[in-house]
């Protein structure tokens, strides 16, 4: 069988996957966040923090919760780093320095897992599992939060509330992502992934020397790590690393694990707002930018000119032998369309243009089909501004599930898509204009400003994988990305929740023979018509400095 079309048949049964887990998983999280039933566990959570999972809150209520709990997350992570030193299970491993420790609390909270340190050279047991592990579930739980608060100011009207958000959090992490995790963290150990907390020790010889690796709960880490879009590794290979991703089934598995919660999303979308149709759009859109990503990225790099890829069958540079140039490229495109930043190769050693497409998959939003609840929301951000474009075309009010678009409302959502813009362009613009953040670079050129574009995209747009040749364990990086990180996650939500509570205090627009019909493949194109158009004209003077100089040039 050709790599070519063991990458295809790949491809394929992944579809076949996520089309088959589409369906139940979409109706059990519109069930989970439509319940007025809590169960004894949650109760007990409830009560230790003091909350009232009953209490409606409006979006500014809604946001001060979302805003508190990560704060408090972001203080707690960055003392248990500090701390390292003393704790136990911390394997010998020092205290990481204050620089470092608020841009990993950062990054871990933000639901980026941007990592500037070796993790099986730096993190203990305690910190690894209780710090980190815990941080990946509550994040993407957050995340899910916020989309769902959205979801409800379309389905509501004549009401500013938007449900609650400690019930939303605590819902999310018990009743799917616990469950799940639990499931695919078993299917993990049983391809072989490691699960223990053992210390560090010799496995073998190495240019004659010996290596030194340490065991960990990997598995259960790992798992969540995919499925909450969290993306950071437990050893620095990240999902390159046997211990992690050993097989070409642990590999395909873990791809559907980023995948399966921001798909099925829209399914959840569509049936609490009480029309599937409207959900299958969402599905519609997202499934076109993720197919033709994919089989973009599988191209360039089958197809890679030069002797050396001619006689390896394509651009295996940075490559695993066991997954080949399918299994990479997926992965690829799956960790950079959504928020999840785990990779399996290294996305600089792509081609030139292979490398611009991750970059550019983070560049749209990551919301084909994006992080879970960041993708959605990002989504749904992107189809009011579709509409909105469709109104000025025929001079009409634009109307989206039955709600006015109007002044506030297209302001809230033009500010959420020159956010993260922003903060790329303009970290990016001061990296290179000073002389200390430069000597970072590995390279010089094209790809050397790639590196640092592909770094701020990384951050702010909450993703976390790197072009591996910068070195970003410098006081620059780690505070300029930890901001980017923070302000890329938490100023989004601002907009989306003012968003979402001005929405629901709407009440509905009966539909008419000029209502724009946004459930039909018409409106599906123009929604990608749009998300194109906005990143390119926001992004390709840098993209053409950048990876399309150096594809071009190669």
């Amino acid at each position: 069988m050709s790599p070519v079309t063991a990458g295809v048949l790949q491809l394929l049964a992944l579809i076949a996957a996520l089309a088959l887990a589409y369906r139940p998983l979409g109706d059990h999280m519109a069930r989970v966040y439509s319940s007025e039933k809590h169960y004894k566990p949650e109760k007990w959570i409830y009560k230790v923090i003091g909350a009232n999972p009953s209490a409606e809150m409006r979006w500014p209520a809604y946001l001060r919760a979302v805003l508190a709990f990560s704060a408090v997350s972001v203080l707690f992570l960055y003392g248990m780093q500090r701390l390292q030193g003393s704790l136990p299970g911390s394997l010998g491993f020092v205290s990481i320095d204050p620089d470092q420790a608020f841009n990993t609390a950062a990054s871990f909270v933000a639901n980026t897992n941007w990592q500037s340190y070796y993790g099986e050279q730096a993190m203990g047991h305690v910190v690894q599992t209780g710090g980190l592990a815990v941080q990946n579930f509550v994040s993407a739980a957050v995340g899910m939060a916020v989309a769902v608060a959205l979801v409800r100011g379309f389905a509501r009207s004549r009401t500013g509330e938007l449900g609650n958000f400690w019930s939303d959090l605590v819902r999310g992490t018990v009743r799917i992502l616990l469950p799940i995790s639990v499931i695919g963290a078993v299917v993990l150990v049983a391809c072989g992934v490691v699960q223990n907390f053992a210390g560090i020790h010799e496995v073998g010889q190495f240019m004659g020397g010996t290596q030194q690796w340490n065991g960990g709960a990997v598995a259960s880490q790992e798992v969540i790590k995919e499925l909450g879009t969290n993306g950071g590794g437990y050893f620095n290979a990240n999902s390159a690393h046997p211990f992690e991703n050993p097989t070409p089934f642990s590999n395909l598995f873990e791809i559907f694990l980023i995948l399966v919660i921001p798909f099925a999303l829209t399914r959840t979308f569509g049936r609490m707002v009480g029309n599937l149709r409207q959900g299958y759009a969402i599905l519609a859109t997202m499934g076109i930018i993720w197919i033709a990503f994919t089989g973009l990225m599988m191209w360039t790099e089958f197809a890679h000119h030069g002797p050396v890829p001619d006689v390896a069958g394509g651009a295996m540079e940075g490559k695993e032998t066991r997954f080949g140039i399918g299994g990479s490229s997926i992965f690829a495109v799956a960790t950079t369309l959504t928020s999840t930043g785990a990779v399996n190769s290294f996305h600089s050693s792509y081609t030139g243009f292979g490398g611009g497409i991750t970059m550019l998959g983070m560049q749209l939003g990551e919301i084909a089909p994006g992080g879970v609840g960041s993708g959605l929301y990002g989504m749904l951000i992107m189809a009011i501004i579709a509409v909105f474009i469709a109104g000025l075309m025929v001079g009409r009010t634009p109307e989206y599930l039955g709600k006015k678009i109007g002044t506030r409302e297209i302001k809230l959502a033009a500010c959420y898509i020159l956010v993260t813009p922003a903060l790329v362009l303009c970290f990016t613009a001061a990296a290179m204009a000073l002389p200390t953040p430069g000597n970072s670079m590995t390279n010089s050129g094209a790809h050397g400003f790639s590196e640092i574009l592909y770094a701020y995209t990384s951050g702010a747009n909450n993703n976390g994988s790197a072009f591996a040749g910068l070195n970003a364990d410098t006081q620059w990086f780690n505070s300029t990305i930890g901001i980017a990180m923070l302000l890329g996650r938490f100023l989004p939500m601002v907009f989306v929740l003012a968003l979402a509570g001005a929405l629901a205090e709407q009440k509905p627009v009966p539909e008419t023979a000029g209502t724009l019909r946004t459930d039909k493949p018409l409106y599906a194109g123009l929604l990608v018509g749009t998300i194109v158009i906005i990143t390119g004209l926001t992004y390709f003077p840098a993209l053409a400095l950048g990876p399309l100089a150096e594809g071009l040039a190669s």
